[in-house]
């Protein structure tokens, strides 16, 4: 039985990725900070699956800014019997044209410290366990600095770059565990919910289906959809000068 454990599994793309997850045969714990949020997704999957698929699912309440939440995936992690594949779906992020200080904080806990904390405690579960899978939903947002949300940009290329710090020191570990960075464009999740109007948006279904076949592939890096891949590879060429001058 492969076993999976998604961490931001309350809502948007991690609990997308998560029922199709359980659709593809896993046992699948599910964690975030509502738990009410989870034993709802549990009971919608065992009102439409059956209980034998319900049975499939552990459910944690964990937050990642808690120096708890290590211990407690732990925990999660022996209910379900092991883990194969971490996916890390958690993260916060908005636009802060006026550089508000709680915003900035509340981001760099959630998506720098929080994300190291949790992405390393998988990493040595794996290490000790001799193998698995780690995933997460990184962001385009990492490829270059975004004026409107500094901290969310800075957060996400931090994210890129420890991803694959950790997969260069898994090889020369010897350590059989891989590393999948997704990097959506903009998605139609309460994340970016309010009056502002994204381009190019993505529905999380669509992504969630990307995701999986992602980790299917051992997909290294995969970048969401091909719009945004041209999209990018055009922001790594543009001069640091030009860059600075374009509104966004």
């Amino acid at each position: 039985m492969k076993r999976a454990v998604v961490v931001g599994a309350s809502s948007g793309i991690g609990r997308e990725v998560a029922l199709l997850l359980l659709k593809d045969g896993w046992s699948v714990g599910i964690a975030a900070r509502r738990e009410d949020r989870l034993l709802e997704l549990k009971g919608e999957c065992e009102q439409g699956s059956g209980k034998e698929t319900a049975r499939r699912i552990e459910v944690q309440a964990l937050d990642v800014t808690s120096i708890e939440a290590p211990q407690q995936l732990r925990q999660l992690i022996d209910r379900l019997g092991g883990m194969d594949l971490y996916f890390h779906a958690s993260g916060i992020g908005k636009q802060n044209r006026e550089l508000a200080e709680d915003p900035e904080l509340q981001t760099m806990q959630t998506n720098a410290v929080g994300f190291t904390r949790m992405i390393g405690e998988a990493y040595r579960y794996f290490a000790s366990q001799g193998r698995g899978h780690i995933a997460a939903i990184t962001s385009i947002a990492g490829t270059k600095g975004l004026g409107p949300a500094p901290a969310y940009s800075a957060t996400k290329a931090l994210q890129n770059v420890y991803l694959q710090a950790l997969e260069q020191q898994a090889h020369q570990r010897g350590l059989h565990i891989a590393f999948t960075d997704i990097r959506p464009g903009f998605v139609d999740t309460a994340l970016l919910s309010g009056d502002f109007h994204y381009p190019m948006m993505l529905r999380p279904e669509r992504v969630a289906k990307e995701i999986v076949a992602s980790i299917k592939k051992k997909r290294h890096v995969r970048v969401i959809d091909w719009k945004y891949r041209i999209l990018t590879a055009l922001w790594r060429r543009v001069p640091r000068w030009i860059w600075r001058r374009i509104r966004i």
